[in-house]
């Protein structure tokens, strides 16, 4: 029975093969680079997709709440690391993870430090996130001091250790000079390294946005990269450079509804609670919600003559079809879009169907 006969609804489908190629490829660069390759499990959220990963050498992974640490531990990971600024609000989860899984977070403040030191029992890593330029969160590179007010609180406690510097220049997202970020922020993780090594001898630093890792071949004295969505990447990804579309390891496979042959628009079942709302415009306004590829028997195929999702509401969706699509689709049929952004797709779903027809596992879904 083939895969494409379980579906009857949206199904967000996952191409074992693409995924592993592209996991491999990351380690390659990171070991080519002298770096440990630490993946932002915030894209595939799963213990299944998570099994792949250690087959390339990866032992450590970043989660993106302490309810997805939570998850994760327990997986075999030699350390989960959370990287969002902690909410001291969770600190007695985090306490209680800390029991029998390692574990590091994120500080920005020596408030939250200060809560952490004197209440946790168990013993917590900590990376100091960084701002060289992104300006969402993180301490200002120039701002020793409070760097410095962050280590003299972490140094009176037994149980918080600081492992590092940690760096997420995100506007390469939405700047198109990705090299010079990347020089801003191979500068800024080297001078702090080299001010503070010598009391920290073993401290690392840790760079984590998906198309820097992917595009970037200089990394200077950096230690870790902690890149998430390149193991299915998407149409962003795509559109920055960092992969090409036959890349991309995931697809929502969805029903045809209805067609408008004298608009050349189909109807779909598969909208915004499946793929989220993230878009691309182009240069004349043209929204794009996700790109039409082909079903088959072995996966998908990118159609040379490009349809794509004009507009999105919660369950619906309409595509913009290419002639090539108008003569060949009809009511009833299964069609794949892939995303523009993966990682809100898979959480939007909340679980995976390989092209084998086997349910694959996501942190906020039933395949558990």
């Amino acid at each position: 029975m083939s895969y494409l006969d379980k579906i009857t609804s949206p199904t967000l489908l996952l191409d074992e093969t693409i995924c592993r190629a592209n996991i491999q490829r990351m380690a390659d660069k990171a070991a080519r680079h002298n770096m440990k390759l630490v993946p932002h499990f915030k894209t595939a959220q799963s213990h299944e997709i998570g099994n792949w990963a250690k087959d390339y050498g990866i032992t450590e992974v970043t989660a993106s709440s302490i309810k997805m640490a939570e998850y994760l531990s327990g997986q075999g990971w030699a350390n989960i690391h959370i990287a969002f600024p902690f909410n001291p609000l969770e600190i007695h989860l985090l306490d209680q993870i800390a029991k029998n899984q390692s574990v590091s977070v994120q500080l920005i403040n020596a408030e939250t430090t200060q809560i952490l030191a004197d209440g946790l029992k168990n013993k917590v890593g900590f990376f100091i996130e960084i701002d060289a330029g992104y300006g969402r969160t993180g301490v200002e590179v120039s701002d020793f001091g409070l760097i410095e007010e962050i280590l003299l609180v972490a140094k009176k406690s037994e149980t918080l250790q600081f492992k590092g510097f940690y760096l997420h220049p995100g506007h390469t997202y939405y700047m198109p000079d990705i090299p010079a970020i990347y020089e801003q922020s191979r500068n800024a993780l080297s001078m702090l390294k080299n001010k503070y090594s010598t009391e920290y001898p073993n401290l690392v630093t840790r760079i984590g946005d998906t198309p820097g890792c992917a595009v970037m071949e200089d990394f200077g004295d950096i230690d870790e990269m902690g890149p998430g969505n390149f193991v299915f990447y998407d149409l962003m990804q795509a559109e920055l450079g960092g992969c090409e579309k036959e890349d991309i390891a995931v697809c929502l496979a969805v029903p045809v509804v209805d067609i408008k042959k004298d608009r050349k628009e189909i109807l779909i079942h598969g909208g915004g609670v499946h793929l989220a709302k993230d878009v691309l415009i182009d240069k004349n306004g043209v929204k794009n919600f996700g790109e039409v590829v082909y079903l088959n028997q072995n996966g998908w195929s990118v159609p040379e003559n490009r349809s794509f999702l004009k507009s999105i509401s919660q369950e619906h969706g309409i595509i913009k079809a290419s002639d090539e699509l108008m003569a060949k689709v009809k009511v009833g049929d299964i069609l794949g879009i892939i995303p523009v952004h993966s990682c809100m797709t898979a959480d939007a779903m909340g679980e995976y169907m390989t092209l084998d027809g086997k349910k694959v596992d996501h942190a906020e879904g039933r395949a558990q």
